[in-house]
């Protein structure tokens, strides 16, 4: 009896913690898209390159959706769900819907810099051309990952229907 009160408290306390930081990623994740709209405001308020804030921006903003992804994730799966177990497909959809967002991201940002350093000096392509192949990693681990999780759901089901 003393170990399911224990549990409950951990739980509640577990939820909350996770609330918090949901809630707290959230919060960032629009400080991060305002900032991105602001400063694209200011570029084109003192008649700079508006066009590096506009990449830029859009950068900002995929970023600031990718971390309320994970707020949202937070929040269905460990405040309102709690443990339940998950269905491996819907692990899958959750995990490529956020890496994809991270890779665009990482794109975005390669692209921005390779404009901002193809204007300021050509030598130091190294780092957006090191991003860019991070970005094509990323993609090709992710597609791995799927096609080995759909295989390995496809033997499971198999398997379960074999059993019936």
């Amino acid at each position: 009896m003393k170990g399911r009160g224990f549990d409950g408290v951990f739980d509640f306390m577990s939820r909350a913690i996770f609330g918090i930081a949901a809630t707290v990623l959230a919060i960032f994740a629009l400080v991060l898209a305002g900032s991105a709209v602001s400063d694209f405001i200011m570029a084109a308020w003192s008649h700079q390159h508006v066009g590096l804030s506009a990449l830029s921006g859009i950068g900002y903003v995929v970023v600031s959706i990718a971390v309320y992804d994970v707020a949202k994730y937070l929040i269905e799966e460990e405040v309102v769900r709690g443990r339940e177990l998950r269905v491996a497909s819907e692990a899958r959809r959750s995990l490529t819907r956020f890496i994809s967002t991270i890779a665009i991201a990482v794109f975005l940002e390669a692209l921005v810099t390779i404009f901002r350093v193809s204007q300021e000096s050509v030598d130091e392509l190294l780092y957006p051309t090191a991003l860019l192949v991070a970005a094509i990693m990323l993609v090709l681990g992710l597609g791995v990952y799927q096609r080995l999780s759909v295989t390995v759901e496809r033997r499971d089901q198999d398997g379960k229907g074999a059993r019936s």
